[in-house]
């Protein structure tokens, strides 16, 4: 979905721009995405931060396979987000972590957001983090908790569970969703990787399209994909990443405005690409 509600605490970038590309399979679809946030972490006590975040994304999605779409001519989607975040540590190496958030996710085809634009994100973290440490095992860290989207069409959170593990010199993978990976560490410039991850993306129709089988109220995509990406450190803040793969399950649809399918836009796999530049602490 376009909100991926996360805890400031349990990523550490505070930048990042990205682009995404994948064409449709069989067909002549095509998804690209602009995105780029900001984190700013503001000290209020010892440990403790609140962090004002913002995210702009730019989606691309043409659909041509489909006769509703071309009469419909949208294929331009923008979303805004301004979130809230706040992090404070608690006792054996725990820290909490939570994001409240409003999201602005449309075609915007009437100038300006209306009432159905607006949807809320929220989550809660619980992170332990051993990744510095002076007993000689390994580092690791554990993230677990609840994420929350309006746009999911869901009236309940979904649990989070993220595992990350060094396991030998330069190696180490993660556990969990939306991503999982086997990262091999070349040099303090160089890593390689192998990973799964879902992503997608969800936008309201301003003016809905009539179909056959209902009015589509909005467009969403999901997806999982898999393959290989490589990361470039310029320094120890900034990098570049690049990442390609095949996508393993790609579902594109209409909804009404119940949540309920009222048409099936593409389901073949394909090709996906993404690359980006991001400031970390």
């Amino acid at each position: 979905a376009f909100a991926k509600a996360k805890a400031y605490s349990q990523g550490t970038d505070l930048f990042r721009t990205e682009y995404t590309y994948f064409p449709q399979r069989n067909s002549d679809n095509s998804f690209r995405r602009f995105r780029t946030f900001v984190n700013v972490p503001l000290k209020v006590g010892e440990g403790t931060y609140l962090v004002p975040y913002l995210e702009y994304r730019n989606v691309h999605f043409l659909v041509k396979d489909s006769e509703d779409f071309r009469q419909f001519g949208t294929d331009r989607y923008e979303s805004y987000e301004v979130a809230l975040g706040y992090t404070t540590p608690l006792k054996n190496n725990w820290r909490f972590g939570s994001r409240l958030g409003v999201l602005a996710a449309s075609n915007f085809d009437a100038g300006k957001a209306i009432s159905d634009d607006y949807f809320l994100t929220a989550s809660a973290y619980f992170i332990k983090s051993m990744t510095k440490r002076d007993d000689g095992g390994k580092p690791w860290r554990l993230v677990v908790g609840v994420q929350y989207s309006t746009t999911a069409g869901r009236p309940f959170p979904l649990p989070y569970l993220n595992y990350y593990r060094e396991f030998a010199p330069n190696w180490s993978f993660t556990l969990g969703a939306p991503k999982m990976n086997l990262v091999y560490r070349f040099n303090d410039k160089n890593m390689v990787q192998l990973y799964a991850r879902l992503d997608g993306f969800y936008g309201n129709i301003q003016n809905n399209i009539g179909t056959s089988n209902g009015i589509a109220d909005n467009v969403s995509m999901t997806t999982a994909m898999a393959g290989p990406g490589y990361q470039y450190n310029f320094t120890k803040h900034i990098s570049v990443y690049v990442y390609t793969g095949y996508t393993i399950f790609n579902d594109i649809r209409l909804r009404d405005a119940s949540g309920d399918d009222v048409k099936n836009v593409n389901d073949s796999n394909t090709f996906y690409s993404r690359a980006g530049i991001k400031f970390k602490i």
